[in-house]
């Protein structure tokens, strides 16, 4: 028996980074490389326990959930995006394509801006995550977007469309394209 209580005096003993994550906080110390440095977490660790505690509301990373919109963009995508499989992450593209399209035709370029963000965020997410194959999904819709001329023929050898790999999908709105 004494040592079990041996055993849990000693626990209440151990301090998390998350202790000491909102300790620094309500010390006064604000700056989250500060915080990140002095506990040894990264970042964004220290920024999500921070947001979840409901102590700041302005931080955004890779890993900040969609749950805390970043801009007004941020709905059109919020719960609608994941990787936990190849048809999800397909599924996702198809929003992702869908909102880009949708903020070309309003001329919103920081609409399209957003959209092509999330999507190198969901390729992150993935590939960090082991998910190499619905990285890769991500990744050529980012590519497809990113390797079209900036200029009417001027499109250099390196970026010849044989280049990069092609798969095609299609939209909710029955528009197939090479991603």
């Amino acid at each position: 028996m004494d040592r079990k209580l041996e055993t849990s005096e000693e626990k209440s003993n151990v301090t998390t980074k998350k202790e000491v994550i909102l300790s620094l906080f309500g010390a006064g110390v604000e700056d989250i490389e500060a915080i990140s440095a002095i506990s040894g977490a990264k970042p964004s660790y220290v920024g999500s326990v921070l947001q979840r505690e409901g102590l700041i509301d302005n931080y955004f990373d890779l890993y900040t959930s969609t749950a805390h919109p970043m801009n007004i963009y941020s709905r059109h995508f919020q719960g609608k995006l994941g990787f936990k499989d190849e048809e999800t992450a397909k599924r996702s593209v198809t929003v992702l394509d869908n909102a880009y399209r949708h903020f070309d035709r309003l001329q919103d370029r920081a609409g399209q801006h957003h959209s092509l963000d999330m999507a190198l965020t969901m390729l992150d997410r993935a590939r960090w995550t082991g998910k190499l194959e619905e990285a890769e999904i991500y990744r050529r819709w980012l590519v497809g977007k990113l390797s079209t001329p900036l200029v009417e023929n001027s499109k250099p050898e390196a970026m010849r469309a044989t280049d990069a790999p092609r798969m095609e999908l299609e939209s909710e709105d029955g528009v197939r394209y090479a991603a």
